[in-house]
C-alpha cells in the first residue's frame, strides 16, 4: 500500500466535504452556534419560572385546635414552619385553603347536586386539579389522640398502652396528576416530622428521655473532596457525550463519500485510479476520522463554554444564590484523557459507519443504517453508567464499554487503579479497528455491493422470485435471517412454555423442554429454509457426501483433545465473569436431576445426541453454508459461530460455545462433511459429562485411586494432560489445514481477486 496515494485520495475527500455547505454547517457552524443559543433560552426560561404551590385542603381541622397540648400543625398562612426541611423553600411549596375558600371557589362550577360533606367536596376538588392533596383527619381523632397520651402518661410505658386503637390520618392525592403526587411527597413528609414532635412532647411529659426512642443517630462523612465528587459526575457525561458525537460526526460524512459518490457518478472514476481498493478506504477512512473527531471536540467545547455561562448565570439567580452544591466545569486534565480516547473511538466509528455506507445504494438509504449502529453501540456506552459497573479484566475486554471505563477511571484520577487494564483495552479496540478496517475493505472490493442499484420492492414478486429462482445454496441474506429466526424462536419459546413450580421440574420436563427447543427451534427452521429456498439440499446440509473414515477418527480425536482446554476456558470466563448464586443453585439442581434418573442413556442422550444432530444441522449446514457466499471462510466461520454461542442461555457457556463453533466449522469447511461436525459435538458433549463424574470421584477418593493420574482435583487435570492436549490438537488443526477444501464461487472469486491485488 502507498500512503501518497492515500494521502492524495484523503487531500481530494477533505476538498470535496471542505466545498459542500451542508458538511461546514453541520460540523462547525451547528455546534458553535446550537449550544449558546439553547443556554441562552435555558437561562431566560428559568427567569420566567415560578414555583406554583401546590393546593392543600385539609378537613377534621377542629380535631386539632380542641388540645393545646398538640406541637402546632397548622399556621394563619399555612402550615408551621418548624416541620419543614428548608423552611422559606418547601413551605411556599404547600398552600393550605380552607373548606370555606373551597365552598366559594366551586361556587361558581354547576353541579347536579351540592356536596353532603366538606370531605365530599374534596374529594370532588381532587378529581376536578382545584385541589392537589386532601388530608382528611377522622372525627375524634384528638379525642383518642389524648385517651392514648394519658395512657401513656398514667403507665409509664406499660405494654397495655400499646394496644391503644391509635388514630390514622389519611391522605388523598391523584397518582394521575404529577403535580398532585410530588405535592403528596411533601405532605407525607410535613405529616412524620409532625408525629415526631407529638411523639416527643409524650415523652417529655411522661418524664421518659428523649434519646430513649432515638438512642443514636447516623452521621455520614463523605471524605472525598469537591474536585473529586465533580470529577466523579463528569466521568459518566463527558465519554458519553463526546462518543456520542464522534459517532454522528463520522456518519454523515461517510454516507456523503460512498453512497453520495455513488449517486454523483464519481465513484468509478476514482476506482478506475491506479489506486489499489485498500488505499480508497484508508483515504476515506481519514477524512472520516478527521471530520469525526473534529465534531465531538466543537461540541465538547461549545457544550463546556455555554455550561459555564449557564452555570455563572444560575449562580446569580435570586432563588440559587448562596447554595451549596453547585456542579463546577470538569477538569482540565479530563480533556486530555478525553483527547487521546477518543483518536481509536473514532477509528472505529469511522471504519463501521464506512463500511455501512459503502453497502447503501443512496444517501436516502444510508440514513437508515444510523439507527441499527445507535442500537448496537449505545447499550455499550450506557453499561459503564449502571450501579455497580467498575474497570476489571472481564469488563475491560468488552468493546468501547472497557474504553469508558478506563476514561472514567483516569478522568476521577484513579491512575494507579487503572493502569493494570489500558493493555486489555487498548487491544480490544485495537482488534475491533482492524476488523472494522476489514470490513470496510471487503466492501470496497465487491463490485455487487458497490455497484448496487435502487430497486423497487415489490413483496409478492420478491418472494415467488425466492421459491421460482432458487440457487444451489442459500444466500448470506438468508443465512443470517435464519440464525435470526432462531433466536428469535428461542425468545418466544420461553414466554409461551409455562414456569413450572420448583417441585415440578424434573427429568421429564426438562427432557421434553430440551426437545423443543433442539427440534421445533433449532433444527426446524432450517431444515425448512433449506426446502424451500435452494435447490441442492444435500449440498446446502453438508449431506451430499459419506466422509472419510479418517475424517470421523480426526473429529473424535480432536474432541477428545479440546475438552480438557475447554474446561479451563470455561474455568478463565467464569473469573472474568462470575455465574451469579442463583444460576448456580439452579445448574446445581440440574445437575442433581440428571444424576437421580433412572435410565442414565436418557441424559447421555439429550446432551450429546440430540445437540449435536439439531444445532450442527442449523449452524454447520445452512447457516455457515449461506454465510459462505461472502467470499470468506473465516468470516462466515467466526459469524456462524457468535450465533452458535448466542442460542447458549448462558453469558459463560455463550462465550465457549463461540469458541468451540470456530473448531467445528473449520471441520464443516476443510472437511466439507455435516458428519464429522456431529462426531465432533456428541464426542465433546459426552466427555463433559464423564469428565465432571470422573473428576468427582478423583476429588473424593483416595490418592491412589485409578484416575489420579489423570485429575489432580475437581476440574483440575495433571500438566501432561494439558501438554498432550496442545499437541493433539494443534497436530490434527494442521493436518485439517494441509487438506484442501472444496471452494464455492464467491470463495473463488475472492482469492482470484486478491491475487490480482497482489500482483498490482
Amino acid at each position: 500500500m502507498k500512503w501518497n496515494n492515500v494521502k492524495l485520495i484523503y487531500t481530494r475527500e477533505m476538498r470535496d466535504q471542505l466545498r459542500d455547505r451542508r458538511t461546514l454547517f453541520l460540523i462547525a457552524v451547528l455546534p458553535l452556534l446550537l449550544y449558546p443559543l439553547l443556554g441562552m433560552s435555558f437561562v431566560q426560561i428559568a427567569q420566567f419560572l415560578r414555583n406554583t404551590a401546590a393546593k392543600v385542603l385539609v378537613v377534621g381541622t377542629d380535631e386539632l385546635t380542641d388540645h393545646q397540648w398538640l406541637p402546632p400543625l397548622l399556621a394563619k398562612d399555612g402550615f408551621d414552619a418548624g416541620l419543614f426541611y428548608k423552611k422559606p423553600l418547601d413551605r411556599d411549596n404547600l398552600k393550605r385553603i380552607s373548606s370555606e375558600e373551597l365552598a366559594a371557589a366551586q361556587e361558581d362550577s354547576p353541579r347536579e347536586s351540592p356536596p353532603a360533606d366538606a370531605m365530599q367536596a374534596g374529594s370532588a376538588a381532587l378529581a376536578s386539579g382545584q385541589v392537589q392533596v386532601v388530608v382528611f383527619f377522622p372525627p375524634g381523632f384528638g379525642a383518642r389522640l389524648q385517651q392514648a397520651r394519658e395512657s401513656l402518661i398514667a403507665r409509664r410505658g406499660d405494654s397495655a398502652a400499646e394496644g391503644t386503637d391509635l388514630p390514622k390520618p389519611q391522605i388523598y392525592y391523584n397518582s394521575a396528576n404529577e403535580k398532585s403526587r410530588v405535592a403528596q411527597l411533601r405532605v407525607d413528609r410535613m405529616l412524620r416530622n409532625w408525629r415526631n414532635n407529638v411523639m416527643q412532647t409524650n415523652l417529655r411529659d411522661s418524664n421518659v428521655p428523649l434519646n430513649a426512642a432515638h438512642p443514636f443517630d447516623l452521621q455520614p462523612l463523605d471524605v472525598a473532596e469537591d474536585e473529586q465528587r465533580d470529577a466523579a459526575v463528569w466521568s459518566k457525561i463527558l465519554p458519553f457525550i463526546l462518543f456520542i458525537w464522534a459517532l454522528t460526526g463520522a456518519f454523515y460524512p461517510a454516507v456523503d463519500v460512498c453512497a453520495g459518490e455513488k449517486e454523483r457518478g464519481t465513484l468509478e472514476t476514482l476506482l478506475t485510479s491506479p489506486a489499489l481498493r485498500r488505499e480508497i478506504v484508508w483515504g476515506k477512512l481519514l477524512t472520516i476520522m478527521t471530520f469525526s473527531m473534529a465534531t465531538a471536540m466543537l461540541n465538547l467545547g461549545s457544550m463546556g463554554v455555554t455550561g459555564k455561562f449557564v452555570l455563572t448565570q444560575f449562580q446569580g439567580l435570586s432563588p440559587m444564590a448562596g447554595q451549596s452544591g453547585m456542579l463546577s466545569m470538569p477538569p482540565v486534565v479530563s480533556l486530555v484523557w478525553l483527547g487521546i480516547a477518543l483518536f481509536p473511538v473514532a477509528a472505529l466509528f469511522s471504519a463501521l459507519c464506512l463500511a455501512c455506507a459503502a453497502f447503501a445504494r443512496s444517501t436516502k438509504e444510508g440514513q437508515y443504517y444510523l439507527m441499527p449502529l445507535l442500537l448496537v453501540i449505545m447499550p455499550l456506552m450506557i453499561l459503564p453508567m449502571s450501579p455497580g459497573v467498575e474497570l476489571n479484566l472481564g469488563n475491560s475486554l468488552i468493546p468501547i464499554t472497557g474504553v469508558v471505563l478506563l476514561l472514567r477511571s483516569m478522568i476521577e484520577g484513579q491512575y494507579w487503579q487503572a493502569l493494570p487494564f489500558v493493555l486489555p483495552v487498548m487491544g480490544v479496540t485495537f482488534m475491533c479497528c482492524l476488523l472494522a478496517i476489514r470490513w470496510a475493505e471487503e466492501q470496497f472490493n465487491s463490485e455487487s455491493v458497490l455497484f448496487r442499484e435502487s430497486e423497487r420492492l415489490d413483496l409478492g414478486r420478491w418472494l415467488v422470485h425466492l421459491v421460482r429462482d432458487r440457487s444451489e445454496t442459500p444466500t448470506f441474506a438468508q443465512g443470517v435471517f435464519c440464525s435470526g429466526l432462531i433466536l428469535m424462536l428461542i425468545f418466544l419459546m420461553n414466554f409461551a412454555l409455562p414456569s413450572p413450580s420448583a417441585n415440578a421440574i424434573n427429568f421429564h420436563f426438562i427432557f421434553q423442554t430440551t426437545f423443543i427447543l433442539q427440534v421445533v427451534c433449532i433444527a426446524l427452521p432450517a431444515v425448512l429454509m433449506a426446502l424451500l429456498f435452494t435447490s441442492q439440499r444435500k449440498k446446502t446440509l453438508l449431506v451430499d457426501k459419506w466422509p472419510r473414515w479418517q475424517f470421523l477418527l480426526a473429529a473424535a480425536l480432536l474432541a477428545l483433545f479440546v475438552r480438557p482446554l475447554g474446561i479451563y476456558l470455561v474455568i478463565g470466563i467464569e473469573q472474568l465473569y462470575p455465574i451469579s448464586t442463583e444460576m448456580k443453585v439452579q445448574l446445581d439442581s440440574l445437575s442433581d436431576i440428571f444424576k437421580s434418573t433412572s435410565n442414565p442413556w436418557l441424559p447421555l442422550l439429550m446432551i450429546t445426541v440430540l445437540p449435536a444432530v439439531c444445532e450442527e444441522i442449523a449452524f454447520r449446514g445452512f447457516v455457515l453454508s449461506g454465510l459462505r457466499r461472502v467470499g470468506h471462510k473465516w468470516w462466515a466461520i467466526g459469524l456462524s459461530s457468535v450465533a452458535f454461542g448466542l442460542v447458549h442461555p448462558i453469558l459463560q457457556q455463550q462465550i465457549a460455545a463461540a469458541a468451540v463453533g470456530m473448531v467445528l466449522g473449520y471441520l464443516a469447511v476443510q472437511t466439507g462433511s455435516l458428519l464429522v461436525c456431529m462426531v465432533f459435538h456428541a464426542v465433546y458433549n459426552g466427555l463433559a459429562v464423564a469428565v465432571a463424574q470422573v473428576s468427582e470421584q478423583a476429588s473424593s477418593s483416595a490418592a491412589h485411586s485409578y484416575s489420579s493420574w489423570i485429575f489432580s482435583g475437581k476440574d483440575q487435570f495433571q500438566p501432561w494432560v494439558l501438554v498432550v492436549s496442545v499437541a493433539g490438537t494443534a497436530a490434527i488443526l494442521w493436518w485439517l489445514h494441509r487438506l484442501p477444501y472444496q471452494h464455492n464461487k464467491e470463495e473463488q472469486l475472492q482469492e482470484a481477486r486478491e491475487r490480482q491485488f497482489a500482483g498490482a
